[in-house]
C-alpha cells in the first residue's frame, strides 16, 4: 500500500477495512516533511501499521499521533503506533469524556444502550484542549472540540484544510448513537465549522469534500427534514423508536435498519430535551414517545 499525495505535506493511506459504515477504509492522514503528525491511525491491524511506517522516506519520523475520536476504526492503532515510534497519542480524552449532562445521566440510567464500536480501553498520553495547537517541523495543527457523533470527537485545522474525522462526510450521513453521539452537539458543531473559511474537508472516510460549508448546510437540512418526517410519523399516536424507523426507513437495506434505528433514537432525545416530545414513562431505547 503506497501513501497517496494530496497536497504538499499532505498523504494518505486508507487502512483495510472496508464496510457499509466505513466506506473504502478509514483514512490515515500524515501531515509533515520532516516530523509527520499522524491523524487516526486506524483499526488494530498490522498490514495497516507496517503501511504507515513504511511510508516514512529517509530522514522522516513520526513526532505526534492525533485521534479524532476513540471508535474501533479509529483509534485502536494508535498504542502500536506509538510503541513502534515513542510518538505521543493525543486526543480529546478516554472514550467517556466529554459527554453532556443530559448524555451522562442517560448512560448512568442504562437504559438507551449504545457503545457500539466504541474503543473502551483507549487512553491519550494527553489531552488536547479546544484550541489547542500541535507543532512540528514545518507545520501547525489546531485542535477544534466538534461532539455530535462522538462526544469526545476533534477536528484538526491545518492552513486551510480540515480533517474533520466522522463529523462530515462527502458519501454519507453520520451515525449518532446515544449516549456517546448527541445530536445537539452535531448540530452545534455543524454550526460552528460553517462561520470558519476552511476551502476543503478531509473526513475519516470517503474522498475530501471541496466545498465544506455548503456539505454542512446539507447536512442540517437532512437532519431538519428527518425530525419532520418522526414528529408526521408520531402524529397517528405513539411509538417506539423500532416502529418509527420501519415507517420511515423504507429504502434502505435490512442489516442497516438497526443503525438507522439509533439515528431515531438520538432524534427522539432532542425532540425531548426541546419538549417536542415525551417518552412513556422512563426515557429508553424501547419506551414509545408521543408528541406534546
Amino acid at each position: 500500500m503506497t501513501a497517496l499525495p494530496l497536497a504538499p505535506g499532505l498523504r494518505r493511506l486508507t487502512a483495510p477495512n472496508p464496510s457499509p459504515m466505513t466506506a473504502e477504509g478509514t483514512n490515515t492522514f500524515l501531515i509533515g516533511d520532516t516530523d509527520i503528525a499522524v491523524i487516526d491511525p486506524g483499526p488494530a491491524s498490522d498490514p495497516h501499521l507496517r503501511a504507515i511506517l513504511a511510508a516514512l522516506t529517509q530522514g522522516q519520523r513520526i513526532s505526534h499521533i492525533l485521534v479524532t475520536h476513540s471508535h474501533l476504526d479509529h483509534s485502536p492503532l494508535a498504542r502500536p503506533l506509538a510503541h513502534e515510534t515513542g510518538a505521543l497519542v493525543l486526543a480529546a480524552g478516554p472514550s467517556d469524556w466529554g459527554r453532556s449532562a443530559a448524555m451522562q445521566a442517560l448512560a448512568d440510567d442504562g437504559l438507551i444502550g449504545g457503545g457500539e464500536g466504541v474503543d473502551a480501553a483507549f487512553a491519550p498520553d494527553a489531552q488536547l484542549a479546544d484550541g489547542a495547537a500541535v507543532e512540528g517541523d514545518g507545520w501547525c495543527i489546531t485542535a477544534l472540540h466538534t461532539p455530535g457523533h462522538m462526544a469526545n470527537h476533534l477536528s484538526f485545522a491545518w492552513g486551510d484544510a480540515l480533517f474533520c474525522g466522522d463529523l462530515v462526510m462527502g458519501w454519507s450521513t453520520s451515525l449518532i448513537s446515544p449516549p456517546d453521539g448527541d445530536l445537539t452537539a452535531f448540530r452545534a458543531s455543524l454550526r460552528r465549522l460553517m462561520t470558519r473559511a476552511d476551502s476543503v474537508y478531509y473526513p475519516a472516510h470517503g474522498d475530501s469534500i471541496a466545498d465544506p460549508q455548503a456539505r454542512c448546510a446539507e447536512l442540517l437540512a437532512h437532519r431538519a427534514g428527518r425530525e419532520a418526517q418522526i414528529l408526521a410519523a408520531l402524529t397517528p399516536g405513539p411509538a417506539t423508536p423500532a416502529t418509527l424507523t420501519g415507517r420511515i426507513y423504507t429504502d434502505i437495506p435490512a442489516p442497516l435498519l438497526p443503525v438507522a434505528e439509533r439515528n431515531v433514537l438520538a432524534h427522539l432525545i432532542d425532540l425531548v430535551e426541546r419538549n417536542k416530545v415525551s417518552p412513556e414513562g422512563r426515557l429508553s431505547a424501547r419506551a414509545r414517545f408521543h408528541l406534546n
